[in-house]
């Protein structure tokens, strides 16, 4: 959970969404993940946290 006020989190697109449901497509964009590697910064929020839960087989929190 968030330790403080205006933490972030890393979030990295490790494969492809392909194939997959449009579900699990959708929640890839909402975070703005665009290609595989591409890693971007978002607020450190339990929704945050439950999207990348969703899709943990298609994204990861790089931990720093």
């Amino acid at each position: 959970m968030a330790e403080k006020k205006g933490s972030t989190i890393r979030i990295e697109q490790i494969r492809s969404p392909v194939g997959r449901p449009r579900p699990q497509r959708l929640v890839l964009q909402s975070l703005g993940l665009r290609r595989i590697r591409h890693v971007v910064e978002r607020e450190d929020t339990p929704a945050v946290r439950g999207m990348v839960a969703k899709i943990p087989h298609l994204a990861r929190i790089l931990e720093e």
